[in-house]
């Protein structure tokens, strides 16, 4: 209890927390994209029951690895080495997540674009997935991003009480935001498809670092911020030309 009411009373505690709230909510973006494309295959009924329970899962989730925050750190010790770089298991993790992120997005793309998608390579042409296995896969990717939420957290404070104080609050931003991503990439067919480059971006990303080749975060942030500015301006000038021709047929 002292050393909780001395972090109440410590201004560099509060510097501290808001980072990493801020840190957890830009990392807790990626996971929120996975989980709005892959909800959006599910039959509408469940969408938003799916999205509540992943979101709950990721939360209880990051709050089981903070409780094992000493093995969490434990991930980054090499477990072996190849072609001079030593692998640990966080960069395994990150690897295979990495994998299925860019397996995914590109399956999702090919389905998309390809109007006769039977019998390729990708599996059979369904559009909904069952809500167990839309679960599962999430569930896969939410350990991926929890265990770099939680290494991110363990860099920047060694103070638990932020880290949990920080992820709860992050989580509780996603879970709000969930819904209107959602729906608004669901609206919007050609966001699907920025978003789905983004996850082969993230993906592709993911791999890097686990071979030991780090990505500031900042420029892949900037490079989807950059990308959604542009596409924000070409819904604007679809809608513009919309109103127009309709004012036009009206005239």
């Amino acid at each position: 209890m002292d050393s909780i009411l001395a972090l109440l009373a410590d201004p560099a505690a509060w510097v501290a927390l808001a980072t990493l709230i801020v840190m957890e909510v830009v990392l807790g973006i990626d996971n929120l994209v996975f989980i709005s494309i892959l909800t959006n295959k599910l039959p509408a009924a469940h969408r938003a029951r799916a999205r509540r329970v992943d979101i709950g899962l990721a939360l209880v989730l990051r709050l089981v690895l903070l409780a094992a925050i000493a093995w969490i750190v434990s991930l980054t010790a090499p477990l072996f080495t190849l072609f001079g770089h030593g692998f640990s298991c966080k960069d395994l993790i990150l690897i295979a997540g990495g994998l299925f992120l860019v397996w995914k997005a590109t399956k999702e793309i090919h389905h998309n674009v390809d109007p006769d998608p039977e019998g390729d390579m990708f599996g059979p042409s369904v559009v909904q997935l069952g809500f167990a296995a839309a679960i599962t896969q999430i569930l896969l990717l939410d350990l991926v991003f929890s265990i770099d939420s939680i290494i991110t957290a363990v860099g920047m404070t060694p103070h638990v009480p932020i880290m949990v104080v920080a992820v709860i609050v992050a989580v509780s931003v996603m879970l709000l935001a969930a819904g209107p991503l959602s729906r608004f990439i669901e609206a919007n067919p050609t966001i699907v498809m920025l978003a789905l480059g983004f996850l082969l971006l993230i993906g592709t990303t993911l791999i890097a670092e686990g071979f030991g080749a780090h990505v500031p975060k900042g420029y892949i942030y900037a490079a989807m911020a950059f990308s959604g500015l542009v596409e924000g301006l070409n819904m604007m000038a679809r809608r513009a030309r919309a109103r127009k021709r309709a004012a036009a047929r009206q005239g």
